[in-house]
């Protein structure tokens, strides 16, 4: 019996389950409450995807309608799927890695449809293995079973996503009211038994459940709605990344029906008040949260208590949830992407909000967007050793809006400071904070990859974004990174208000020099939403657009609009995802733009040198007097010798590093020798010293004359290059 019942609803991740429970049990855990979570998603698909799920959904199947050929074909095929099914799904739990050699031979998986789409294995796989080529194998596999499922079972089926349709854009509750009178689905019965069964096991006093995407919204209406029909006397609450965005004019009284609560923004303090209602049903005091009161729908926001910081909220807790069971798929042939799907990973957050909160297509009003709170880099980092501790996981995703590259510094340097040996990523803004030795820090430190908006690729479009970079800027961001060994991701957006056809082409011209250089690896083509929100949403005569005017009772975040340009942006969506996919298998890199669109385009206006141009530009050798100075390296074999040069004989020492992958050597003066050695004992991580620029050049200065000719010396600039950083 716990107090409260944590609940995502199916479907969030098949790798992964979605942190915001994991957020919540850990606060409530510093507050002495009870809490148990649940993922429904995995565990629907992992009683739908097994021996005696697809026992049962092949019988439940009359084809009394007309059926594709390619269902027919897996239907004829049920014998071998329902005898693969656990071997493969138990593969993709990375429990039988073997079974890859089997997949991989051919003949051992049924096929349909999916694999006529199979790219040349040898091509997208023949560097990265057998084990992610049987991956996206048995991907495949499991692709077809949910072709399948939507046309002959139900068709508001997806591996991430359950009735999208009915949250998306939904104005009125009308749509989404009326399915939830019909009986349920095959998936929902399924989902429902689950929860039937942990409800009466858990016997909370408030059920609450986390809708993050308008995906999950149907099934957590489906949820309450048998909560409150077999479990009357239980509380139940809404809260997540939906209601925050789409919510926040809610009017509907029939939604609670279905829920007692909606609460928005950080979570922690509504509930912890939503609790203490419960508890006491004479209490009146709410944070931010929708009730119905005299039949209608209320905002109530009387609590004085300030939200918790950062700091006072504990650390993530992964508990309840089956860690080990959760399905490692790769859907695309790409490294970058298949982050998102692959792997399990701890989700943390650096700082709360956006340090920059510009960005006019962006939720700038909203709180998760322009409250900005960083986390301390000490606390960040015992969060990662506790979460390290739980889940056996070493592996982190920094779920910010934009990770703080200070911020991000100080946590590579703790985590190199406790010699921690993990893996994480994040979501970045392109600025000029990150320099090459920035980017070898923070790869040091475990960082494989950044994702960060490229957008619109024309400085035009940059400014008027508010995007705060250059298309320069950016390139040269992500060199420093890919030239450190990190992944980068940019994604990429068309259609913003007043592009032209022009820029559009130019911008993928950007984007094809930017990939025929190797200074992006992965990319994603976005056509421009625009959200109630965002400065574009709140202010659209600015931008030249003509939104659509709805009555609001339900839900309110996309909004359609008329681009007062009159250009037809949709039609472009097919050439840009093409050349892209091509571009980041590294082909047609030579095509000309034309081939891309079945219509007639402009030419380019950039230059076909533009980018490389862009990273030709001298660095800025001006060092502040306040950079930091960090010695990555270790210490270096020592030898003397006599130089001779005009008669002159002078001590020299010639010092030898060992890194990881090489050896190297530099010669310098035995006295300025004597010192750099001594020197690097306190620019170590480990030294308890912050030497800046200004105290390493003092310093020098009391034994010898001359220190810019000796920084910019050769032998300095090799450490510069292998592990010597300035920030």
């Amino acid at each position: 019996m716990k107090d409260i019942f944590l609940l995502t609803p199916p479907f969030t991740q098949l790798n992964t389950p979605y942190p915001a429970t994991a957020y919540i049990k850990g606060f409530l855990k510093t507050k002495n409450i009870s809490a148990f979570q649940i993922d429904l998603g995995i565990r629907v698909i992992l009683q739908l995807f097994s021996k005696k799920g697809l026992v049962d959904l092949f019988q439940v199947l009359g084809f009394e309608f007309q059926v594709s050929d390619n269902s027919q074909r897996i239907f004829a095929l049920k014998d071998e799927y329902i005898k693969t099914i656990d071997s493969v799904i138990s593969f993709l739990q990375g429990k039988n890695p073997s079974m890859a050699r089997q997949i991989c031979s051919g003949n051992f998986l049924p096929e349909a449809s999916r694999f006529a789409q199979l790219d040349d294995m040898e091509w997208a796989f023949g560097t990265m293995g057998m084990q992610d080529k049987a991956k996206h194998l048995a991907t495949l596999y499991l692709e077809d079973l949910s072709d399948f499922i939507v046309e002959c079972v139900d068709e508001n089926f997806g591996f991430s996503r359950y009735a999208e349709r009915l949250g998306r854009s939904a104005n009125s509750f009308d749509d989404l009211y009326n399915h939830l009178q019909k009986e349920p689905t095959y998936i929902d019965r399924i989902t429902l038994e689950i929860l039937n069964e942990r409800v009466a096991e858990i016997q909370p006093k408030l059920v609450c459940i986390s809708v993050p995407f308008p995906g999950n919204l149907y099934s957590a209406f489906r949820c309450a709605q048998v909560i409150k029909t077999n479990f009357p006397n239980i509380k139940i609450a809404m809260g997540g990344g939906f209601p925050n965005t789409e919510l926040r004019e809610l009017k509907d009284e029939r939604v609670f029906e279905f829920f007692d609560f909606i609460s928005l923004d950080d979570g922690e303090l509504p509930l912890e008040l939503l609790i203490s209602n419960v508890q006491n049903p004479n209490s009146n005091e709410f944070k931010r949260t929708f009730i119905l009161e005299n039949r209608k729908v209320t905002y109530k926001n009387n609590s004085t208590k300030p939200d918790y910081k950062q700091s006072d909220l504990g650390t993530p807790d992964y508990s309840d949830l089956l860690l080990d069971k959760y399905i490692s798929v790769i859907e695309i042939a790409n490294p970058m992407h298949s982050l998102w799907s692959d792997g399990r990973w701890n989700k943390l957050t650096m700082a709360h909000g956006c340090y920059w909160g510009k960005c006019t297509f962006c939720d700038i009003s909203l709180d998760y967007i322009k409250l900005y709170e960083p986390i301390a880099a000490k606390t960040l980092v015992d969060r990662m050793e506790e979460m390290i501790a739980q889940t056996s996981e070493n592996g982190f995703h920094f779920v910010d809006e934009a990770a703080p590259p200070a911020l991000m510094r100080e946590v590579a340097l703790e985590i190199l400071r406790r010699k921690l040996v993990v893996t994480w990523w994040t979501n970045i803004r392109f600025e000029k904070s990150f320099t090459a030795d920035l980017a070898y820090l923070l790869k040091e430190s475990g960082c494989i990859a950044v994702s960060g908006g490229l957008e619109v690729a024309s400085d035009r479009l940059l400014n008027l974004i508010k995007k705060g970079v250059t298309v320069e800027q950016v390139a040269q961001v992500t060199r420093n990174f890919t030239e450190s060994g990190i992944m980068v991701h940019a994604y990429l957006m068309y259609g913003y208000p007043t592009q032209t056809i022009q820029e559009t082409i130019d911008s993928l011209e950007m984007v094809r020099q930017m990939f025929e250089l190797g200074i992006i690896q992965s990319g994603f083509w976005h056509q421009f939403a625009m959200t109630a929100h965002s400065p574009v949403g709140m202010n659209p005569d600015e931008f030249g657009v003509i939104p659509e005017q709805n009555e609001i009772t339900f839900a309110n975040n996309d909004i359609h609009f008329i681009d007062k340009t009159g250009i037809d942006h949709n039609k472009f969506s097919f050439g840009l995802k093409k050349s892209l996919f091509n571009f980041m298998h590294g082909i047609c890199l030579d095509y000309p733009l034309q081939d891309w669109f079945e219509f007639k385009i402009p030419k380019t206006n950039i230059l076909p040198d533009y980018i490389a141009t862009c990273l030709e530009k001298e660095p800025d050798f001006n060092t502040k007097p306040s950079a930091k100075i960090v010695w990555l390296g270790g210490k270096p074999s020592i030898k003397s010798f006599m130089k001779s040069k005009k008669g002159q004989t002078w001590q020299m020492t010639e010092l030898t590093f060992s890194t990881k992958v090489d050896s190297f050597l530099i010669t310098i003066e035995e006295e300025k020798a004597n010192w750099l050695i001594k020197t690097f004992d306190l620019l170590t991580v480990n030294s308890g010293n912050s030497f800046n620029f200004a105290a390493l050049k003092s310093d020098f200065e009391t034994h010898f004359e001359d220190f810019e000719l000796f920084w910019y010396s050769k032998s300095i600039q090799v450490l510069r290059q292998k592990g010597l950083l300035v920030f």
